[in-house]
């Protein structure tokens, strides 16, 4: 893991499935399968990159924690003037410190063993505002988890 502060926001526009954690592992499968059938990444004009972000947000108790409903969005980076359209939705990571973490590269199936590690972490105090995978194009595969500010000591 590692601490970085993300200095602009990053606009992420692509499919929305609205989930929880009680029924993520049968609901996100299936999700990521009708995004890459439905081409939605080839069907953006203007992406920034060939990177996919999975954006977790719009959190049921955003601040709070991350059970009851939220928000995730699968799509690519996109200028923060482009226009949505229609049937996909824009999600925004807002500008943060974020902790990091690397998933095996080229092996998606890693990230949920990732994501247990995270939750398991209670010294990592989240913001449950916005987190993210990043896939890029390289096979690098990381989880950016949104903190509150490090107390300078």
């Amino acid at each position: 893991m590692k601490i970085i502060h993300q200095t602009q926001a990053i606009h992420v526009i692509g499919l929305e499935l609205r989930t929880s954690n009680q029924v993520a592992a049968q609901s996100i499968p299936a999700f990521w399968g009708r995004f890459m059938a439905q081409g939605v990444l080839q069907g953006l004009p203007n992406k920034m990159s060939d990177d996919i972000w999975a954006v977790y947000t719009h959190f049921e108790h955003a601040g709070v924690n991350n059970e009851g409903l939220y928000s995730l969005i699968i799509g690519a980076q996109m200028p923060v003037d482009s226009e949505v359209p229609a049937g996909l939705v824009r999600a925004v990571l807002p500008a943060s410190h974020k902790a990091v973490f690397d998933a095996q590269t080229g092996r998606p199936d890693s990230v949920a063993e990732v994501w247990q590690t995270i939750w398991a972490n209670h010294d990592l105090k989240k913001t449950f505002i916005a987190d993210a995978e990043r896939y890029a194009s390289s096979g690098e595969i990381q989880i950016w988890v949104g903190i509150e500010s490090p107390r300078a000591s």
